[in-house]
């Protein structure tokens, strides 16, 4: 199982998220493009992290909110989101060059992923932007019961999908997340987080908010990187994930 983590959100002399901790222990970084957080030397700074540990490198474009960092839904025409997020695309993309590696992948941020989730013209807007700028680029999105919908719309534009899971949120009955308005959105311990990734690995599947057990197959599992046991989080699951491994081939 893949780890990835959402990085580069620091802005200027703000700082945001352990990056160069937690960097050593993940599989994929998301790195912030500029609207919802980062800036060009925030961006560069990550990268060169990225490359020094093997790290795949994906977009994490938003919606133009510093200062809600991207978590306020904003609404646009189709042509201008998409406008906004080849421009994001674009300018991670030429920091990635600079270092000779590439973006191999796309995870929309915040209240830009939600709404996709959502709202199917969001959706769309966002494999058009992505098939017009690189078709090769897959797009990440949250790994649902009713992914079929999701994955018919996304072989149309043919742009492949990568489905991740959440380790440090909790889960509606729906196998959605738990609006961050609502208590209990996010856990706060680290084992009940590790059992979490542990089941989702094992089992394909969470236990809701409610005591539902819900099927969910990701592909990678998410850390939020501004949270504040990322760092922790990172370590131990990479450790779990050896170790549930190294099981495996010993049987």
């Amino acid at each position: 199982m893949l780890i990835n983590c959402d990085m580069g959100e620091s802005y200027g002399i703000w700082e945001m998220g352990q990056d160069k901790t937690i960097m050593p222990f993940i599989d994929m970084a998301n790195i912030a493009c500029g609207m919802h957080a980062s800036d060009p030397s925030v961006m560069l700074t990550t990268v060169r992290y990225a490359k020094e540990h093997g790290v795949r490198i994906g977009a994490h474009p938003g919606y133009p909110d510093l200062q809600g960092f991207g978590r306020r839904f904003i609404e646009m025409p189709a042509e201008e989101l998409k406008a906004y997020v080849i421009y994001q695309l674009g300018a991670l993309n030429g920091i990635c060059q600079s270092e000779d590696v590439a973006i191999s992948y796309v995870k929309p941020h915040g209240a830009l992923y939600n709404a996709m989730m959502k709202k199917d013209d969001i959706y769309i807007a966002l494999l058009e932007a992505i098939a017009s700028y690189d078709i090769k680029l897959p797009l990440m999105i949250m790994a649902v019961p009713d992914h079929l919908h999701y994955t018919t719309l996304a072989e149309r534009y043919g742009v492949e999908l990568i489905f991740e899971a959440f380790v440090d949120r909790t889960y509606l009955a729906n196998g959605r997340l738990t609006p961050r308005s609502l208590p209990g959105a996010c856990h706060d311990d680290l084992e009940v987080i590790c059992a979490q990734a542990m089941k989702l690995i094992t089992d394909h599947s969470i236990t809701s908010i409610d005591g539902e057990e819900v099927n969910i197959k990701a592909d990678t599992l998410c850390i939020h990187g501004d949270g504040k046991l990322a760092a922790d989080i990172a370590k131990t699951l990479r450790l779990r994930i050896i170790e549930y491994t190294e099981s495996i081939i010993c049987k």
